[in-house]
């Protein structure tokens, strides 16, 4: 390890933008344009974060103490697609959406299924982004990436454990996303993208300040009547509308009334709001069903943030 750091800026008291818009602050901020800048940071900090679009992000108000390393610079925005073999090679820090639409535009489906998405390559990559219509397993061949000791590693989709919203590759730090497409008619690849939006606009609150889901699908453990059965999968957005909480708020942040399993946020808001109305809404469903909802939103914060947090994973 330990290439030169001398041309890496680092930022102080920098702004961590998210789809909340609100929250505190990174004690440092570096943007990386390489993988020799990347392993850099690790020598600054091998337990930094790497911050992505910002859409499944809440930051604590105290801010996060961790280096902070984004990865949305023009050297990991990258984008390479073969419309011979449907092969497309995009950088961690390329967003979703973009690249979406730049193989809809080629005829190349497969990735539109995840259209409404917004997060980055990397990001989607780490948590298995998906939907109602797919997810990003469905479609990844291979992942770059590096390890917390600066070594590089290519894994082949055979070797990624790919589960429902994970990837079990949290311990590495992804630097490109490998995916195999298929060609296609221009005309239906598009009719199935603004399906996906469609039913996105309907169903979620796109136009409020929002992370997307709070919490994960979670699989039931034991039949529960008009929920469903032992080991099926169910919403928990149904879950937790069923158990009263639409329209729940504190301070700023409130339960949505389009989709239960959203949390808006006001300008006045605070993240604290939020994590307090989290543990609300877990608790509630917790109570009602006996049903512990694991989340999906990822928190930063400081070590007391972490122990709150500890009874609602």
């Amino acid at each position: 390890m330990n290439p030169t750091t001398h041309h890496l800026e680092i930022e102080r008291d920098a702004e961590i933008p998210t789809w909340f818009h609100i929250g505190g602050r990174a004690d440092r901020l570096a943007r990386s344009e390489t993988t020799t800048e990347l392993i850099a940071c690790l020598d600054l900090d091998d337990e930094f974060v790497i911050l992505g679009e910002g859409a499944n992000l809440l930051v604590d108000d105290c801010g996060i103490s961790n280096l902070v390393v984004s990865l949305e610079t023009d050297g990991f925005r990258q984008v390479e697609i073969d419309t011979v073999t449907g092969v497309v090679r995009a950088g961690a820090g390329a967003t979703l959406p973009n690249l979406i639409n730049r193989c809809v535009r080629c005829g190349l489906g497969g990735l539109e299924v995840l259209a409404g998405i917004p997060a980055t390559v990397g990001g989607a990559a780490i948590m298995n982004a998906g939907g109602a219509f797919g997810s990003m397993s469905d479609v990844v061949i291979a992942i770059k990436a590096i390890d917390r000791a600066g070594r590089e590693h290519i894994y082949e989709r055979s070797q990624i454990d790919f589960g429902y919203r994970q990837s079990h590759l949290n311990h590495l730090i992804i630097t490109e996303v490998i995916f195999g497409l298929c060609a296609g008619d221009k005309g239906e690849i598009k009719e199935s993208l603004n399906k996906c939006m469609e039913y996105k606009s309907e169903s979620q609150p796109l136009g409020e300040k929002s992370a997307g889901c709070v919490f994960k699908n979670p699989l039931l453990a034991v039949d529960l009547d008009g929920i469903g059965q032992s080991g099926e999968r169910v919403s928990a957005g149904m879950l937790i509308d069923r158990a009263g909480c639409k329209g729940m708020s504190v301070g700023g942040a409130t339960v949505s009334d389009l989709h239960a399993n959203f949390i808006t946020t006001r300008s006045d808001a605070g993240a604290h709001q939020v994590i307090e109305l989290i543990s609300m809404v877990h608790k509630r469903v917790f109570d009602s069903f006996g049903i512990a909802l694991d989340r999906e939103l990822v928190i930063w914060g400081d070590e007391s943030t972490a122990n709150t947090l500890e009874r609602i994973q």
